[in-house]
């Protein structure tokens, strides 16, 4: 469950090439967690499944989650579609980088 939660919160769009400012915003926080298994590989891993699977705006607002994991639970508990669906997204990003990134 730690290595799900990891990867899902270590994860973020390969739909298009992000301007340099906003790039690799999940591989950032995924190396500045205190956890032993954000290693390098690891997080370059994660980065380019959210790249696949989120949107350059998921990515910022999920990199956040990082820093603060209670915006996640409320997103999560939230009655709007527009959370809703990145809630979606976001479950379906960390599904693909468990099973791309384990």
């Amino acid at each position: 469950m730690k290595q799900f939660l990891l990867i899902a919160f270590c994860a973020a769009s390969l739909t298009a090439v992000a301007p340099v400012a906003d790039a690799a915003q999940i591989k950032r926080a995924c190396l500045a967690s205190d956890r032993s298994a954000a290693t390098r590989d690891r997080c370059n891993c994660i980065q380019r499944v959210a790249n696949q699977a989120l949107t350059r705006s998921d990515q910022k607002t999920v990199a956040k989650w990082f820093t603060d994991p209670h915006q996640a639970q409320e997103l999560k508990m939230s009655q709007t579609a527009r959370d809703d669906a990145l809630w979606d997204r976001y479950q379906n990003f960390g599904q693909m980088a468990q099973a791309i990134c384990s």
